[in-house]
């Protein structure tokens, strides 16, 4: 490599995006304008709007016109609390929709120090290929001696000091449909992008330390309101249990409430499910603190397990490569998290996958020797998934696909072709709403009404009252939090923790929110995010702009899905969730989705078969 040149300080954002043609090696540059970056804001936002202007519906997902575009966000590169994220969008080939991912740790920021605010991937390269991103230019490298190794060997073989690295296993080259990519020890999940890099011939993306530091546009404004922020999450009670116990502290009001997804959905609990909690985990694992930069609530923790010093499985990964397999010791679970990292495969798909053919085999519709409760089994069926190995072809398609070809949708527990997180929604409403609406397919974090249903008791559960209200509410916040790009579990803290929230007693709060909802949301006070926004880029951007911008995006993203054939059919949960009640739940509770789903179609501007009306994408200058 050539010597490093002199640090640049820019301002934000040089709102310039690299295009590279993995066809014909070649790269462009695409500037991005102020009232995109107003409209859109950055991050999944505007990478919406980029894959929407270029991306023509049908086109198969696995195909070289598919697109992969990776944006940061305005936060980016900053010392903004929590602002280590950046963001994927391209077609999925799990779901056939729209595939949104976000991912923690360090790629986005030294993207982002080479002065590029994102890259857009289109093409095919004709053979495995690795791209070096380097300040002004990228360089493509023969890939054929990494084709091949998994996660941690290519990341070895790379090996190259001030890099920060995407790249995929052996589940993403053989195109199992829910693969993920690595971004060091975090994982850009969800949908199956890992697939579409290795549909690419795209092993990894290197990006080397850049010449450019980012900068606040008002240095002090920004450190005055990263000072507020961070007091904020540091008196949190929702940000210290997971820094102090990670996103396993979800795991026990998840259990007291009887959400916890066991043997597939059938039971909410068992007598072992205080082994995967935060607080036994801590007690029993010698966890410590493994974070992406620049974090304040340090929810990324390491333990020992199974001799070794590795990343404490997340909650998701408990539940669904765990308790919903019959399985509740960790050391098991992080052998099958492992292996998942190694191998790239996403862990809730690959649990949610499983899980139907443990169930599928019980009743006779497919012959495995997969069991509820046995793990030696799990291992290989993992391994078998990323190698495409026996049943492992067929697994490897997901649990959507399974069902269509053999029976059993009505256990598939999937919606729009994604496999469904650790929270049972029989157990809450509003997070059963959220699941069947939300954009991507089944997922938690579009809205994540369950935080307020369970986590903080702050809306009744087992009501539909307020419940089409805060799905709507909450899906244009953190549309336009994952467009910053800032974490999501700042929400706790950063809305929770202002002065009128603070100083409304729980049992006042909990009154207007379920009673009054359209008042409690407008009295919601989550400025600090347009004024970080603001502080960085230079650009004035009012609270109400803010929230408009996150419901622009979050309409985008449904208009998109619509032309690829969505309608209000899809919008529904498994049938497990609406008719079979939980065995172990006395009160037989199922979600009653089709009131708040009609009742949310309303506020949301929908027609009565889900397409955004012509008015409602008129008043959001789509």
């Amino acid at each position: 490599m050539k010597n490093a040149l002199p640090v640049k300080e820019m301002a934000g954002t040089l709102n310039k995006v690299m295009e590279i043609d993995l066809s014909l090696k070649t790269f462009s540059k695409i500037l991005i304008s102020e009232q995109l970056r107003r409209m859109y804001l950055g991050g999944k936002g505007l990478g919406l709007k980029m894959l929407y202007d270029r991306l023509k519906p049908g086109v198969d997902p696995l195909g070289e016109d598919n697109l992969i575009i990776i944006m940061t966000g305005v936060l980016a590169g900053t010392a903004a609390p929590c602002s280590g994220r950046f963001h994927a969008v391209f077609k999925s080939p799990l779901t056939e929709i729209i595939g949104s991912s976000s991912c923690g740790g360090s790629f986005g920021r030294q993207l982002k120090s080479n002065g590029w605010d994102g890259i857009i991937l289109k093409g095919r390269s004709d053979k495995p290929v690795t791209l070096h991103i380097h300040d002004n230019k990228v360089e493509f490298f023969d890939a054929a001696t990494l084709w091949g190794k998994d996660i941690t060997e290519a990341q070895a073989a790379i090996g190259l000091k001030s890099t920060q690295t995407l790249v995929i296993g052996p589940a993403g080259e053989n195109l199992v449909r829910f693969a993920n990519v690595a971004a060091g020890h975090r994982y850009l999940g969800r949908g199956g992008l890992g697939a579409v890099m290795g549909s690419k011939n795209l092993k990894a993306i290197v990006a080397f330390k850049g010449q450019y530091k980012v900068v606040p546009f008002f240095k002090d404004r920004f450190q005055k309101i990263k000072t507020k922020a961070n007091k904020y999450i540091n008196r949190n009670a929702m940000s210290l249990l997971m820094r102090q116990f990670g996103t396993a502290a979800n795991a026990n009001p998840i259990i007291k409430n009887n959400m916890l997804p066991v043997n597939n959905f059938t039971y909410g609990n068992h007598p072992k499910a205080k082994q995967i909690t935060g607080e036994v985990i801590k007690e029993n694992h010698n966890t410590s603190y493994h974070t992406c930069k620049p974090c304040s609530i340090f929810c990324g923790h390491k333990g020992m397990f199974n001799g070794d010093q590795i990343n404490v499985p997340e909650y998701e990964t408990l539940a669904l490569l765990g308790t919903s397999l019959g399985i509740f010791d960790p050391n098991d679970i992080s052998r099958f998290n492992e292996i998942c990292n190694q191998k790239g495969l996403d862990t809730i798909s690959a649990g949610g996958t499983l899980a139907w053919v443990m169930e599928a085999t019980q009743k006779g519709l497919v012959k495995t020797d997969l069991e509820f409760g046995f793990s030696k089994q799990i291992i290989q069926a993992l391994n078998n998934i990323a190698d495409l190995e026996g049943f492992g072809r067929q697994m490897a398609m997901g649990s959507r696909s399974l069902s269509n070809k053999f029976d059993g949708k009505e256990f598939a527990i999937q919606v729009k072709g994604l496999e469904m997180a650790g929270y049972d929604p029989r157990g809450a409403y509003g997070q059963g709403l959220g699941y069947a609406v939300a954009n991507r397919g089944a997922c938690h974090l579009s809205s994540f009404p369950v935080a307020f249903e369970n986590l903080i008791g702050l809306l009744k559960p087992d009501t539909i009252r307020a419940k089409p209200e805060f799905v709507m509410f909450f899906e244009n916040f953190y549309a336009a939090i994952n467009s910053m790009d800032i974490c999501q579990f700042t929400t706790y803290s950063l809305t929770l923790e202002t002065l009128l929230t603070r100083s409304t007693p729980h049992l006042v709060l909990k009154f207007i929110m379920q009673n009054i909802p359209i008042i409690a949301i407008a009295l919601i006070d989550f400025s600090l995010y347009p004024k970080l926004f603001s502080a960085i880029s230079g650009i004035a951007l009012s609270s109400k702009e803010f929230i408009t911008a996150g419901e622009r995006i979050h309409i985008l993203e449904r208009l998109m899905n619509t032309n690829e054939g969505i309608r209000k059919v899809d919008d529904t949960l498994p049938e497990r969730l609406l008719s079979e009640p939980q065995k172990d739940d006395p009160q037989k509770r199922l979600v009653p989705l089709e009131s708040m789903l009609k009742k949310y179609y309303k506020l949301r501007g929908y027609d009565s078969d889900g397409l955004p009306q012509k008015s409602l994408l008129e008043k959001l200058g789509i």
